[in-house]
């Protein structure tokens, strides 16, 4: 990693980030630099972002083309912080076809057919494909997970999970993907409607499922904006609250769940056995838009299938 590339391209704060985790051995989990991969190539349809990363990571080639990428990797990961999905399947499809293993970022698809679109082609040729949330791979939602399965705390009776910063329709089609995420993973696949209600900056989700009890997303809240997102998970025996921290400190964890889901994702080329069920994918994309819908339609409960 070139530092003074950083230091000239990167904000103060992700500087100090850079600088006091990503390049310090102690916070590596004893696993970072992965001994087994490396990044070679890049491509952006933007070729100024495209040498500037190159410039941060020396030794990696800058691509003119999707098409010409996949020619010289092995597996293909299609970042992407703030996109809505719209251009996603143009740059997941040479590499799927290819059967290189993928990973695609959120939303995954844009719309509930352009992400089915990506999984049938996924499918249809055999090539493994994930999409995920950094918040999958939090260490509080590994450790609920644990807690769910060891079955010690009772079932599972309720999740809030909730983001800080200021609700906006079109920050809830990104971003809201976020605790949808959480509650997929926490309390699984099988929402039957969504009623969303929002007002000024924040907005309150209730998913319902036919067999369980409900779960809630609050997008805007504003009492954890300094934490990002916290999460409650209610047990039948007890209550199990997390933020991204991990002993108090953010940056390790949001440290910690970059590497839990790169390493996830290295896992999936070694096996190419696919660590996030379609179903899953497919059903927090729809969740959105039943979300994005109801709110549009003066809170209604949205069935699931109205927008599938």
């Amino acid at each position: 990693m070139n530092q003074e590339a950083i230091k000239k391209y990167l904000d103060p704060a992700n500087i100090a980030y850079f600088d006091h985790y990503r390049r310090q051995h102690r916070d590596h989990f004893d696993q970072i630099p992965f001994s087994d991969t490396r990044i070679t190539h890049i491509f952006d349809a933007d070729p100024a972002s495209a040498a500037m990363y190159a410039e941060a990571f020396p030794g990696v080639q800058v691509s003119r083309s999707v098409d010409e990428l996949v020619r010289e990797v092995d597996a293909v990961w299609m970042g992407d912080a703030s996109g809505r999905g719209e251009d996603h399947y143009d740059l997941v499809a040479p590499g799927l076809e290819r059967g290189l293993p993928t990973f695609c970022d959120k939303p995954i698809g844009g719309t509930v057919e352009g992400t089915r679109r990506i999984l049938n082609l996924a499918r249809e040729r055999k090539t493994p494909l994930m999409s995920s949330s950094l918040f999958r791979h939090q260490w509080g939602t590994e450790q609920a997970l644990r807690m769910r399965d060891s079955g010690e705390h009772g079932p599972l009776h309720y999740l809030l999970a909730s983001l800080g910063g200021g609700f906006s329709l079109p920050g809830w089609m990104i971003y809201a993907q976020h605790p949808i995420w959480t509650v997929v993973t926490l309390a699984g696949p099988g929402v039957q409607a969504v009623s969303a209600y929002a007002y000024e900056n924040t907005c309150h989700a209730l998913l319902t499922y036919p067999d369980r009890q409900p779960a809630e997303v609050w997008y805007g809240r504003p009492d954890v904006a300094a934490e990002y997102c916290s999460t409650s998970v209610h047990f039948q025996k007890r209550t199990y609250s997390y933020t991204p921290a991990i002993e108090g400190n953010w940056s390790l964890g949001h440290h910690y769940e970059m590497f839990r889901m790169a390493d996830t994702f290295r896992r999936m080329i070694r096996t190419r056995q696919e660590p996030v069920p379609h179903r899953e994918i497919l059903e927090v994309t729809a969740i959105v838009h039943a979300g994005a819908k109801s709110l549009a339609e003066k809170n209604r409960m949205v069935a699931l299938p109205e927008v599938m």
